[in-house]
């Protein structure tokens, strides 16, 4: 764990919710498939699930107050996410809460910032506009499910070519390298221009309704200036492209962005995991997460440079997701414990520090729904920059299988017994 603050921005705070829009937010957030299910396009994956899965799976979600989605940061590797979204939507599945780092903040504002239904559509409408270079045509390979017929050997060396061409010419809508260099303040000390993200994100994103409270959104950032971690939560300010970005604003490739005086870069600097944004804190709710990671800390021992290279990047931003859910877990163990201590001791005895201990100790229970992107044969130590196609969409496929395997499970989504608190389930680990 990183020994930075996190510090709570409350800049246009808004105003408390009242225990009537607390609880509306907090309903289970499920529709019943198939007339929950989104609108139907372009799939990049194959059948809807069937409803006799989705209808078991749901049984078990409407025992919890909250889902939450927690988007980890990973550059082109998001569109893993968005396969895991997909699944969700056809399941009707749909948070109340979501929190992301850099490319896992955009995903999540494409998320909030759509109605429930449309929210894939809005993601695949993002990652096809992103997976353009702005200057030369799309190259052949890049069209469908190409990486299919091509030779295995082959592929590795195609994925390297895409991340090159991002090098050099950027992403459609995304970013552009920056002529010239030598830019003499915060804002233009980068390789790359992000302000095609700044248009893409007001045309696909509502933010009016990401701001409306229907699905919350927090997006972690660094102040340039102190070091520190911060939040920029829906709950508690007006959030607009700027913060998004500063979420995703990694040095020296993207500039710092400036929010009220102050600059901020992408919070996977500290920490890529932003599980302890939704898990932090007091528990209120028995909350259900579907934690989506793109870096994976457990791997191989690289054999070549290129290979510690891409195992150098696994370890640093996996930002050991297993030491969070571990301290996760051994509080709730600690608040299992002071649940039974104070039952030790007669109503008539008990003080206000009881009375805080209490509320400290909230028989609230988490299951944690784990979903960790698996290396490919074409990945390379480029992966996060190889912003191709037919990249995208086996990402995109992957993400949707594997969030399929998971719903196969619908007693993995039951809610905890007040002796567990916390659970983990991931469909690789227990594969």
């Amino acid at each position: 764990m990183t020994t930075a603050t996190t510090t709570r921005l409350t800049q246009r705070t808004k105003t408390a919710s009242s225990p009537e829009e607390e609880t509306r937010r907090a309903a289970p957030r499920v529709s019943s498939p198939p007339g929950g299910r989104r609108e139907q396009g372009e799939r990049f994956g194959g059948d809807l699930m069937p409803s006799c899965r989705a209808d078991a799976v749901l049984a078990q979600v409407r025992h919890y107050d909250r889902i939450a989605l927690v988007l980890q940061g990973g550059g082109a590797l998001g569109a893993y996410q968005c396969g895991v979204v997909e699944a969700l939507e056809d399941c009707g599945v749909h948070p109340h809460w979501v929190a992301g780092i850099s490319i896992g903040s955009i995903n999540a504002a494409l998320i909030a910032g759509n109605p429930p239904g449309q929210r894939a559509a809005a993601l695949r409408t993002f990652w096809e506009t992103v997976t353009q270079q702005p200057l030369l045509p799309t190259l052949p390979w890049e069209h469908g499910a190409a990486l299919a017929w091509i030779p295995e050997p082959v592929q590795p060396q195609l994925a390297v070519m895409q991340g090159l061409r991002a090098i050099l010419e950027g992403q459609r809508g995304f970013f552009l390298p920056r002529w010239p260099l030598g830019g003499n303040s915060p804002t233009q000390a980068s390789f790359y221009d992000t302000a095609p993200l700044r248009d893409t994100l007001e045309k696909l994103v509502d933010f009016d309704r990401l701001n409306s409270g229907e699905t919350r959104i927090s997006v972690g950032a660094v102040n340039v200036r102190n070091g520190n971690q911060v939040v920029f939560d829906s709950a508690e300010m007006r959030l607009g492209p700027e913060h998004i970005m500063a979420s995703g604003a990694l040095p020296p490739g993207f500039p710092a962005v400036e929010i009220d005086g102050e600059f901020y870069w992408d919070g996977g600097l500290v920490s890529n995991t932003p599980l302890s944004q939704v898990l932090g804190g007091h528990p209120s709710h028995h909350t259900l997460v579907f934690q989506v990671d793109l870096w994976s800390a457990a791997g191989k021992v690289p054999q070549n440079l290129m290979d510690v290279a891409e195992r150098q990047k696994d370890i640093q931003y996996s930002s050991r997701t297993r030491i969070i859910t571990s301290t996760l877990r051994q509080a709730q163990e600690q608040r299992r414990i002071l649940r039974e201590l104070l039952q030790r001791i007669p109503l008539d005895k008990r003080d206000a520090l009881c009375e805080q201990v209490q509320e400290m100790a909230q028989d609230k229970r988490y299951n944690v729904i784990h979903l960790i992107y698996r290396d490919k044969a074409f990945d390379g130590q480029g992966k996060d920059y190889a912003f191709g196609r037919a990249e995208m969409r086996s990402h995109w496929q992957s993400g949707l299988n594997d969030m399929h395997r998971t719903l196969d499970h619908p007693d993995w989504f039951a809610l905890p017994s007040a002796e567990q608190g916390f659970v983990t389930h991931d469909v690789h680990a227990q594969a």
